[in-house]
């Protein structure tokens, strides 16, 4: 939700977008009827091909590594990293879904992290708001800076219209400990590229670029 409506919002106003993500798994499991899988969702946003976005897919809903070998396929760093670069080469702006988290294999030793050092992009962390969130926002974010990264931001999805006092603590409490901006990002009542794109209005992109 979060890349596809920055994306979205991005296409809205004007600038040439690409949408990449290096992996989608989970293609067997049954359609959902308002939510497409993520690179279908990214595609209607940008307006590119899905296969254009995912080049890999896979259908269990497992980490891609293990997909990719059930599937008898060896993804190579090389090949995710050249396929990111061509498809941003003749956009404006390049919005990259990462896979479940920075520490997620996409291949035996080389993991989303190693992407997102590859390509040098800032970093978005979207997070639950709900219990739990301030570790795994926290130990996400140390795992990003102890790579170099440089984080822009973290977004908690889905939040709720009338957020309870312990989200909101949430909140205030990952910005302290981890010394950076937190957004929001509220539900979404449908996938509609103007949805997405509204959404993404009001999140704050000017700061992220």
């Amino acid at each position: 939700m979060v890349a596809a409506s920055i994306a979205a919002a991005l296409t809205a106003r004007g600038s040439r977008v690409a949408a990449y993500k290096p992996v989608v798994t989970g293609l067997d499991d049954p359609p959902d009827p308002v939510w497409a899988p993520d690179h279908e969702l990214l595609a209607a946003a940008t307006g590119q091909a899905p296969e254009a976005v995912a080049p890999l897919r896979f259908g269990p809903a497992v980490s891609p590594h293990l997909a990719a070998e059930l599937a008898g396929e060896v993804v190579e760093a090389g090949a995710v990293e050249a396929a990111a670069a061509a498809a941003g080469r003749d956009a404006d702006a390049l919005v990259v879904e990462g896979v479940g988290g920075l520490l997620v294999p996409l291949a035996p030793g080389y993991a989303v992290r190693d992407l997102a050092v590859a390509l040098g992009l800032p970093l978005l962390v979207a997070a639950r708001p709900g219990l739990g969130t301030i570790n795994h926002t926290l130990l996400t974010l140390e795992a990003a800076q102890v790579a170099g990264l440089r984080v822009a931001g973290v977004v908690l999805t889905p939040w709720p219209d009338a957020p309870s006092r312990m989200e909101e603590s949430n909140r205030r409490t990952i910005a302290e400990l981890g010394a950076i901006a937190v957004a929001t990002l509220r539900t979404l009542r449908d996938a509609a590229p103007s949805t997405l794109a509204a959404a993404g209005t009001r999140l704050p992109l000017e700061t992220w670029l």
